[in-house]
């Protein structure tokens, strides 16, 4: 579920900079129908600048030996905060008050040069040395306010743009440790956990950015994806059984659909959800399927969600109907997947 796109082989040098890349701790290759990525680089809280939580003491930060070694740990349950002294809410407020403005600053120049990184009409060298620049700006203002969750985030995701994929989870641990509460780290440790092969305990961190932000689709779909993708590892846990894969995979899907109805890519997938299931309700398939193909323009489009409807009918043994469907799939591009259900249907079948 990786949406950092690779960086040149020039900037691994980056890495060198261990004060600003080491955290208390250690993104992922896209899976099959990977989503669009979340574009929230601030905790959404910083628009209203509240004052973020913090450890009652901020913790040092390791060295870049402890960052290869780091790997997140699985949220079974949201922490409850430690007591604070009466005071304490005081001094975070006025800590994000001087921290926040500068925060912004910092953003504001990393979405343009990230906007810049890579386009043709645009000196890289100079994109390459002004990201160098702002990573040391990040190193200074971490520095100056050690305890800001909120600082760490759009750092470690900064990093994770460039592929320094393990330092932005460890800057990601850390915003982590400081704030349990932020959505957007939740779903970035679950992706570095999916790529590393461990999918339960990065549907753990999903499940946590679905509780913490409901309302995201993006959360529901990578859910959704690493437990399709993932089944077999599930199962083999002895902590899921296949219906409740089942469930929680397609209700996953179905709420990402529903959040972002505008989105193709989250109601194709959750059509195709109907596949993965141990007992599909295929009726409500060929229904989801008519619904695409009406959103679809005529063409390839159209004739691609006829092969899917046409591929259910099969399923459901109405032969003389899946044949009529597939008559009205003419473009070559598809010839050979339509070949492949016309074979599936019997000699005898009513044309």
């Amino acid at each position: 579920m990786r949406f950092n796109r690779p960086f040149p082989v020039c900037l691994v040098f980056f890495a060198a900079v261990a004060p600003l890349a080491a955290a208390d701790g250690t993104g992922t290759g896209a899976p099959a129908g990977s989503a669009p990525p979340d574009q929230h680089i601030l905790p959404a809280a910083l628009a209203t600048s509240p004052a973020p939580a913090a450890s009652p003491s901020p913790a040092p930060a390791p060295s870049a030996s402890s960052q290869e070694a780091a790997k997140p740990a699985a949220p079974a349950a949201t922490p409850s905060p430690l007591p604070e002294p009466e005071n304490d809410h005081f001094i975070l407020a006025e800590v994000a008050a001087r921290a926040t403005p500068r925060l912004k600053e910092l953003v504001a120049r990393q979405n343009d040069l990230l906007a810049r990184l890579g386009s043709d009409d645009v000196d890289q060298d100079n994109v390459k040395r002004d990201i160098q620049n702002l990573i040391f700006d990040y190193d200074e203002f971490l520095r100056k306010f050690p305890s800001f969750a909120p600082g760490y985030v759009p750092y470690g995701m900064l990093l994770g743009k460039v592929g320094m994929r393990r330092e932005s989870t460890a800057i990601l641990l850390k915003a982590n440790q400081l704030d349990p509460d932020i959505p957007i780290v939740k779903n970035q440790l679950g992706n570095y956990l999916a790529e590393e092969g461990e999918p339960i305990e990065a549907a753990n961190y999903f499940i946590s950015a679905t509780r913490l932000a409901p309302e995201e689709p993006l959360y529901h779909f990578q859910l959704g994806t690493v437990m399709a993708e993932a089944r077999s590892d599930f199962l083999k846990s002895g902590l899921w059984t296949r219906v409740q894969i089942d469930r929680t995979m397609q209700e996953a899907f179905r709420r990402a659909s529903e959040l972002a109805p505008k989105n193709f890519a989250y109601a194709y997938r959750y059509a195709q959800s109907f596949y993965d299931l141990a007992d599909p309700d295929w009726d409500e398939a060929l229904k989801l399927w008519g619904a695409l193909e009406g959103q679809c323009s005529p063409g390839l489009e159209k004739e691609t969600i006829r092969l899917q409807a046409a591929n259910v009918l099969i399923k459901q043994k109405k032969f003389d109907r899946a044949r009529t469907l597939l008559g009205t799939v003419e473009d070559e591009r598809l010839k050979v997947q339509k070949q492949k259900l016309l074979d599936q249907l019997p000699a005898n079948a009513e044309k």
